[in-house]
C-alpha cells in the first residue's frame, strides 16, 4: 500500500534536492504517492499569500509533508513560510537530531555527536506580536504558556523514553525573564515528575551556549523555547558538519512537515552542486514517521556508507561529485 505524502520542493536548490530525496526514497522500496504542491517565493510575491490555500489543504489531506528550502526575505517581504505553516498546523514540536556522520571531517572528530534537540514551535517571540510605541521605539512581545510548555515537555520526554535516551536538559534564561521562562521551567519539572528513569537538569541558554561549543558530547536531549531552540539547534548543526546535513521535522498532533533546515542558496542552483543530505536525513524522520523503520534503517545505513567511502561528496562537505552522482551512489548502495 503506498503511502500518500505531500511534496513541497521550494525553490534555489529545493528542487534538486527534492529529486534526489524522491530517488534515494522509491530505491528504499517503499511506494510513495507524491502529492506536489508550489510553495516558492515567486508564487508567494505574485499571489501575496505566504501560505497558498492549496498547500494547506494537501497536508491537512495527506498528514504528512516533506519539504525543500523556499526563499524567505530578511527585515520585510512576506511572513516565513517555515513559521506560517507551523502555526497554521499547529505544528508545536521542532525536532532536531544532531548526529556525527562518518567520514564528514568537523573540530569534533573524535567524539561522536549524538543529541535530539526539541523546540516550542508556536509561541515565545515568534508569535509576531509586536507594536511601534512611538516612532523608533518598538515592543516585540514574548509568549509563554502552560498549554504548549507542557506538551513540548512531555514529547520530549516520550521521545527519550521511547528511545533508551539517559538525559533531558531544560534551556532557560528564567534568572533575567523570571515569568516566562519560570513558567517554561515548571512545565518541564511537571512532567520530568512523571519519568524519573530519565535524568533532568537545567542550564542557563548562554552557559548552554559555551557547554555545547566545549564539552558537546554530555547532552543527550535538550528542550527548549521557540527562539533559544532556534538558535541553538543551528549552533549545534555546526557541530557535526553545518545546515547541509542536518535534518529537521515539525510535529503536531495531527499533522508531520519533515524539512531541509538549510537556506534555498539560489547561487548555486542549477548548478548541480546542491547536497541533499539535509533533506535525506529527514527522509529518515519521516519514513520511521510513515512505520516504515527497516526502510528507514537502510537509508541511515546508505548515507553513513557514502560518507564513510567518501568519493560521491558533493563540495560543500569536501567532495567533487555532483548532485546526481552522490544520489546515484546512494541508489546503488539501497539496490545492491
Amino acid at each position: 500500500m503506498a503511502h500518500l505524502v505531500t511534496l513541497i520542493a521550494g525553490d534555489g536548490i529545493g528542487p534538486e534536492v527534492a529529486l534526489a530525496a524522491e530517488r534515494v526514497i522509491a530505491a528504499t522500496g517503499v511506494q510513495i504517492e507524491w502529492e506536489r504542491v508550489e510553495l516558492s517565493g515567486d508564487r508567494i510575491r505574485a499571489t501575496g499569500e505566504s501560505l497558498p490555500a492549496d498547500v494547506v489543504a494537501s497536508i491537512e489531506k495527506t498528514k504528512v509533508g516533506l519539504k525543500g528550502p523556499v526563499t524567505t526575505p530578511v527585515g520585510g517581504g512576506f511572513q516565513s513560510v517555515n513559521v506560517a505553516l507551523r502555526k497554521k498546523l499547529d505544528l508545536y514540536a521542532n525536532v532536531r537530531p544532531v548526529k556525527s556522520l562518518p567520514g564528514l571531517h568537523t573540530r569534533f572528530d573524535d567524539v561522536a555527536l549524538d543529541m535530539v534537540i526539541f523546540r516550542e514551535n508556536t509561541e515565545d517571540l515568534y508569535s509576531g506580536l509586536e507594536h511601534e510605541v512611538v516612532p523608533d521605539v518598538i515592543t516585540s512581545i514574548k509568549v509563554i504558556t502552560r498549554t504548549a510548555s507542557t506538551r513540548i515537555a512531555r514529547a520530549a520526554f516520550r521521545f527519550g523514553s521511547r528511545h533508551l535516551r539517559k538525559r533531558v536538559t531544560a534551556i532557560h534564561k528564567a534568572n533575567i525573564m523570571k515569568l516566562a521562562d519560570g513558567l517554561f521551567l515548571r512545565c518541564c519539572r511537571e512532567i520530568a515528575a512523571d519519568y524519573p528513569h530519565l535524568i533532568y537538569n537545567e542550564l542557563i541558554v548562554d552557559n548552554a551556549s559555551m557547554q555545547l561549543v566545549t564539552r558537546p558530547e554530555q547532552f543527550d536531549i535538550l528542550l527548549m523555547p521557540n527562539l533559544y531552540g532556534d538558535i541553538l539547534s543551528d549552533l549545534a548543526a555546526g557541530l557535526v558538519g553545518g545546515l547541509g546535513v542536518a535534518a529537521g521535522a515539525n510535529l503536531g498532533d495531527h499533522h508531520a512537515v519533515f524539512e531541509s533546515v538549510h537556506g534555498s542558496a539560489p547561487d548555486i542552483a542549477g548548478q548541480g552542486k546542491a547536497n541533499p543530505t539535509a533533506l535525506l536525513r529527514s527522509s529518515v524522520m519521516m519514513l520511521e514517521h510513515l512505520k516504515e523503520m527497516e526502510a528507514a534503517k537502510r537509508l541511515q545505513q546508505a548515507i553513513e556508507y557514502v560518507y564513510r567511502e567518501g568519493d560521491s561528496l558533493t563540495p560543500d562537505v569536501g567532495g567533487t561529485a555532483t548532485t546526481d552522482q552522490f544520489t546515484a551512489a546512494l541508489v546503488r548502495f539501497l539496490k545492491s
